[in-house]
Formats: structure tokens, C-alpha cells, sequence
């Protein structure tokens, strides 16, 4: 994965300082000499210190509002035509490599919290903690303190029904697991505030960016209402005395796929920071990948292929949420259709005249896809041990990390840079 990851990056860096130091034809080199000239002509025009942006905190200020309005050009324009490439980033090369650099970090937290939600839910530790504090707690340190915690736990269901007779050191286990996962979410969101606002400061960060970083910004502390929303449920008497209780399956969902949303918006805008345009040399290679977007107990269940059960509760669309035979089977097929699907794709695209890194990067989404659904079966055919169970679940966001690279890679170039293409490329890469 990382291999694939930074072949992409080195080619198109190559590619896009290329442009921004001028192509051979005689064309770019006017293309690049108005656009200098425009440069010099907004920069002496422009009211703000330094010829620099400074940002979101403009808006506050009416008076910089016909600058502000200028946000995602004036900065930048040597790098981008009216009809091209528009950054994400003011301040040259070096300021997009540490916006990109905390993104891709911000990202990877993000990664981490997913699979330290998952370890705290296989081993049971989600409904440790009772109650919940948006600005955080400190942890029980003295015994009298660690007496009270264990007390309020006594009084939950999952104590009542499940783990009655647990003693204060087993206790102390699952509560430090899932006081770990509520603060190192609170440190994400310290982590990614203070550096958005020294880049806001700096004046780094354009309007677009700001409005993409802020919304993520919001989810992410909107995930803090949602995990309680879900941990909440797990802690009422379920509805039959002989039923486990357990959180909300549509809460857990929730909270699961905004998990998601936030890693693939940190990890596709920290992409579109560091790599502004898709790999692409020559206009062959462009058309290629233009054509590779087209493309996008086991094995039986118990003795059947398909459980009877499926569709038992009522009304119908209960059993694809709640049904345990129904979820299985439907996790089942989605693997086996992902499988086939991304081994077509790689099919199809094997004798396609494409950018050696896409196709190093398919490569590696058809290894990975492989290895998701062989760690699947392992930690069905094993009764879901906790390390098969987090691998799986790391190996489901690393597969969706490559698939959100695939595609960034496969957009379609600006205008400018198509202009400056060659019809095949130059020189093949190994």
C-alpha cells in the first residue's frame, strides 16, 4: 500500500513541478509568462500584508471582503490559468507539504480510532464508563474513586446479565479501554484545532479549504454526541429478560460510518493538497485512465448456502438491520462481489495505456482486496478472535484508503495541463 501510495505522489510531483517551471513548447512558455506578468500586476495591487491571504479570519473584516472574494486565486495564480488548476493552499510548495503532511496525520489518528473502537468493542469495554462529559474527566486514581466507578457499573445491565461476579481488576481492564478510546478522540481534536488555526493564521489555508476543514471539523465533534447516543442505548434493560444487552445496531452504524466520512474527507482533501493534479505525462495516458473509470464456516452457512431465517422478522426490512443470518449473508456477498469486482477492474485494465503508478496502485488494491476477504473467512472459521477481528477491521479501512487514492488519481487533469501534454509519453517508467 505505502509503496503504491508514494510512487503516486513522486510521479506527480515530478509532473506538477514540471509545469509549474514551464514545458518546452513554445505555447506554455507565453502560457507561463502572463501568467507571471498577472502575478506581479495582483500582487502590487493587492491591500493585504505580505501579498499573502490571511484566510477565514478575513471574513470578520468587511472591508477585506473584495480580497477575500479573491481567495482561491491571487496567491496562487502562477500556478493556475482562469479555466486551470486551482490550490487549496496558498504559500508555495513547503506550505502545502505541512498542510498535507498534518492532514495525512490527522487522517491516520482517524485511522487509529477506528481500529481502537473496534478492539474496545470485541472486548466488551463500551459500556464500562456510564455517563459521559463533552470536555472529558480525569480517570479514578485513588481507591475510593475506583470503588464509585465499579458501583455505578454494578448497576448496568450488561453487569447484571453478562458480567456479574467480575472482579475490581477486570473492571479496571475494560474501563481503561474505553476511557483510551474517549480520549484519544478528545487529542484528535486537538491535534487537528491547533495547527488549523496557526495555517489559518499564516494565511495558508484558502476559502474552499477552510469550508471543507471546518465541516470536518464539525463532524468530528458531533461524533463525541453520537458515540454516547450509541453507548446510551447499550445501558437500558433490553426488552426480554433472556436478551444480552447490547448498543443499538442503527447506533453503531451511525457512529461507524461518520468515523468513515471523516477519514475519507481528511484523506482525499489532504491528497488533493499535496497532489493538485492525477499522475498523468502524455495525453495517451490521460485517455487510458479516462477508460479504467468504467470499472469500478465457509462458504456455506452452517449446512445451507443461504440460512432459512433470512427473512423471519417482520416487517422485511427489519431482518437487513437486526437479523443476524441476513447481515452475515449480505457481509458475505458484498466481500465476494468486492473480490470480483476489483480483480475485473485489473482484468480490464492490464493492457490499457495507463500511468505506471495507477497501474502499480490497482495492483496493490487487488492484493489488498485478497487479503480482506482471506482475513475475513480467518476470523469467521477462528469464532472471531479479537486480533483477527481488529485486523479485519484495519484491513477494511486500508482497502477503502486505496480505493479513495485509486480514484483521486484517476480525475480528470485540468485544462492547463492537458494543454501541455504530449500525445504519448516521452519516456516509459520501470
Amino acid at each position: 500500500m505505502f509503496r503504491a501510495i508514494g510512487s503516486v505522489l513522486k510521479r506527480n510531483k515530478e509532473a506538477f513541478y514540471g509545469i509549474a517551471r514551464g514545458s518546452t513548447t513554445s505555447s506554455h512558455g507565453v502560457f507561463t509568462s502572463k501568467i507571471t506578468a498577472a502575478t506581479i500586476t495582483s500582487a502590487s495591487s493587492s491591500p493585504l500584508p505580505g501579498n499573502s491571504i490571511y484566510g477565514l479570519r478575513s471574513l470578520l473584516k468587511p472591508q477585506n471582503a473584495s480580497s477575500f472574494r479573491k481567495m482561491s486565486t491571487v496567491a496562487s495564480i502562477s500556478l493556475e490559468s482562469k479555466e486551470g488548476l486551482k490550490l487549496l493552499v496558498t504559500g508555495g510548495p513547503q506550505a502545502r507539504k505541512w498542510v498535507g503532511t498534518w492532514l495525512f496525520g490527522s487522517a491516520a489518528w482517524v485511522f487509529s480510532m477506528v481500529v481502537l473502537g473496534g478492539v474496545t468493542r470485541l472486548t466488551r469495554s463500551g459500556l464500562s464508563m456510564t455517563d459521559w462529559k463533552f470536555a472529558g474527566e480525569f480517570p479514578p486514581l485513588s481507591d475510593e474513586a475506583w470503588a464509585t466507578e465499579f458501583e455505578k457499573y454494578k448497576q448496568s445491565p450488561e453487569y447484571k446479565r453478562v458480567n456479574k461476579g467480575m472482579n475490581l481488576e477486570d473492571f479496571k481492564f475494560i474501563y481503561w479501554m474505553e476511557y483510551a478510546h474517549r480520549m484519544w478522540g478528545r487529542g484528535l481534536g486537538i491535534m487537528f484545532a491547533l495547527p488549523f488555526s496557526y495555517f489559518l493564521r499564516k494565511g495558508y489555508i484558502t476559502l474552499r479549504l477552510g469550508v471543507k476543514l471546518s465541516g470536518l471539523f464539525a463532524l468530528g465533534a458531533g461524533q463525541g454526541f453520537i458515540g454516547w447516543w450509541m453507548v446510551k442505548s447499550g445501558l437500558e434493560e433490553p426488552p426480554s429478560e433472556y436478551s444480552q444487552p447490547r448498543v443499538s445496531p442503527y447506533r453503531l452504524a451511525a457512529h461507524l460510518t461518520s468515523a468513515f466520512a471523516i477519514y475519507c474527507g481528511l484523506f482525499w482533501t489532504a491528497l488533493s493538497v499535496v497532489m493538485p493534479e492525477p499522475p498523468a505525462e502524455s495525453l495517451a495516458w490521460v485517455r487510458g485512465a479516462a477508460k479504467g473509470r468504467a470499472f469500478n464456516t465457509f462458504p456455506k452457512m452452517g449446512d445451507t448456502w443461504i440460512p432459512d431465517n433470512i427473512f423471519e422478522m417482520k416487517p422485511l426490512i427489519r431482518n437487513f438491520f437486526e437479523n443476524t443470518s441476513t447481515v452475515q449473508l449480505d457481509h458475505r456477498l458484498l466481500a465476494t462481489t468486492t473480490l470480483l469486482a476489483v480483480g475485473t477492474m485489473w482484468w480490464f485494465t492490464r493492457k490499457l495505456d495507463i500511468h505506471p503508478a495507477v497501474k502499480a496502485l490497482i495492483g496493490s488494491t487487488v492484493g489488498m482486496t485478497a487479503v480482506q476477504v482471506t482475513l475475513g473467512v480467518s476470523t469467521l472459521l477462528s469464532y472471531v478472535p479479537v486480533s483477527l477481528g481488529s485486523a479485519h477491521q484495519a484491513g477494511a479501512l486500508t482497502l477503502l484508503t486505496l480505493m479513495l487514492l485509486l480514484n483521486h488519481t484517476l480525475r480528470k487533469p485540468s485544462p492547463s495541463l492537458l494543454k501541455s501534454l504530449p500525445q504519448v509519453a516521452k519516456s516509459n517508467f520501470s
